[in-house]
């Protein structure tokens, strides 16, 4: 019967090896082999069974304590490097490298701060202009004619409501929801406007009209007839008669600007010729006045005092004449705000006839093209075939510049060929010496022609 030898050593592969020594501890097992070289010689007196029995009781016992006393090497953690002491590769750096780390550092810093300043400035300036565009176009549109009525009132004296057919004027302009008041004129019989103004942040109440209406009957007319001519005759000097010729001067000396017309109101009276009743004729009669005298009076009252006399019938003539009066004046903030604009005739809307121009540039040849058509006997032909030629006003003046004599230049654009109705012709001196004279003149009076 053979012998069963045990192995000395242990052989343990890489793959092996690496596999333990990752995720278990190592296990030394010197004891086993110690054990193992003193028992070879008894190994051959005791059976092959026995000796393995033994063999593994003894490697049990010395892998056991072994793993509990002893950790494995791969799990000790490595030493942390000695604090205080520089690395062997890295300069220190000088007390004038750190201070100069320093200034780029607050330099950026201050850059980054100013950039933020001028962003939130242009962000503010945006929204300031956005809010002021908003605001004038606010503006813009409250003075429309149709907006403005409504900020209208008519203001009616009161001693108008005594006559019956007055009744007439309070239904029109309640009718059609205009604003009305009763309020004590500082001209007796009379009508005024007033304007409110709530876009004006300074306006302490509503504005004035200039615009006031006298409403006279016949006979209070002929009493200011016989005041005028009085004053005439007087060589100047107002009358002392009671008359509304005399509280009209006195409120034109007060306030210059007052323009008044005077509204007479009678049967017949379409014209200060018209056909007068019996009272009025034997009335005229009576003060020893003709139709010159009267007409002497007007003529007076419209250049001395800018006074105007309007003959009506009825009431229902002076609620019409009182309606006219209302929307021109609606209609006046707006005509002033367009004739305020440095060109008034180039105003925006396709009914101009105006060019659109782009921020691109488009459309700026097309108004090129337009201010040649405005000088006089230049057609549309002739200006598309030297905008063609020179599409643009720098680029002639720098033809015009690099010409020499007069003659030269008057006469460069004399040769370009116009194509009209299937014919060519020539543009010719004469338009040539114009459109030289209207980009190169310093006279602004000077004549093209």
């Amino acid at each position: 019967m053979s012998v069963l030898k045990r192995a000395k050593t242990w052989e343990i592969s890489e793959s092996e090896g690496e596999s333990d020594a990752e995720t278990k501890p190592s296990i030394k097992c010197d004891a086993f082999t110690d054990q193992g070289d003193d028992n070879d010689e008894t190994a051959t007196a005791n059976s092959p069974t026995d000796n393995l029995e033994q063999g593994n009781k003894d490697y049990n016992t010395n892998c056991k304590s072994t793993a509990i006393t002893e950790p494995s090497d791969t799990l000790v953690a490595p030493r942390p490097a000695m604090s205080g002491t520089a690395s062997p590769g890295r300069k220190r750096r000088t007390k004038e490298e750190i201070e100069a780390d320093r200034q780029r550092v607050e330099e950026r810093k201050e850059a980054r701060e100013k950039l933020k300043r001028v962003r939130a400035e242009e962000k503010e300036e945006r929204r300031e202009d956005q809010q002021r565009r908003k605001e004038a176009a606010e503006r813009q549109k409250s003075l429309r004619p149709e907006n403005c009525l409504k900020c209208l009132t008519v203001c009616i004296d009161p001693a108008l409501l005594q006559d019956d057919g007055s009744d007439v004027l309070l239904g029109t302009l309640s009718a059609v929801e205009w604003r009305s008041s009763i309020e004590t004129q500082q001209l007796p019989h009379s009508i005024t406007w007033t304007r409110d103004l709530p876009l004006e942040k300074d306006s302490s109440g509503p504005l004035e009209e200039e615009q006031v209406l006298l409403v006279l009957g016949l006979t209070d007319f002929m009493g200011m007839v016989v005041s005028v001519k009085q004053t005439l005759h007087g060589n100047g000097e107002e009358s002392a008669v009671e008359s509304f010729f005399k509280l009209l001067s006195e409120c034109l000396n007060r306030d210059a600007k007052m323009v008044v017309t005077v509204l007479v109101m009678g049967s017949n009276a379409n014209s200060w010729t018209g056909t007068w009743d019996v009272h009025e004729l034997s009335q005229r009669s009576q003060l020893g006045m003709e139709d010159l005298d009267i007409e002497e009076v007007l003529v007076f009252l419209q250049l001395y005092r800018n006074i105007t006399v309007v003959f009506l019938d009825s009431w229902q003539d002076v609620t019409d004449h009182v309606c006219a009066v209302t929307k021109a004046l609606s209609k006046r903030p707006y005509k002033l705000l367009t004739e305020r604009c440095e060109l008034p005739f180039c105003v925006d809307g396709s009914w101009a006839s105006g060019v659109r121009v782009e921020r691109d540039g488009a459309g700026l040849g097309e108004v090129w093209s337009r201010q040649i058509t405005q000088l006089n006997r230049v057609s549309s032909a002739v200006a598309s075939t030297l905008t063609t030629a020179y599409p643009s006003p720098q680029i002639l003046l720098q033809a015009y510049s690099s010409l020499e004599s007069e003659e030269e230049k008057r006469g460069l654009l004399a040769g370009l060929l116009v194509k009209t109705g299937g014919k060519e012709r020539r543009i010719g001196p004469e338009i040539s010496a114009r459109v030289y004279r209207s980009l190169t003149a310093q006279n602004p009076q000077l004549v093209l022609d």
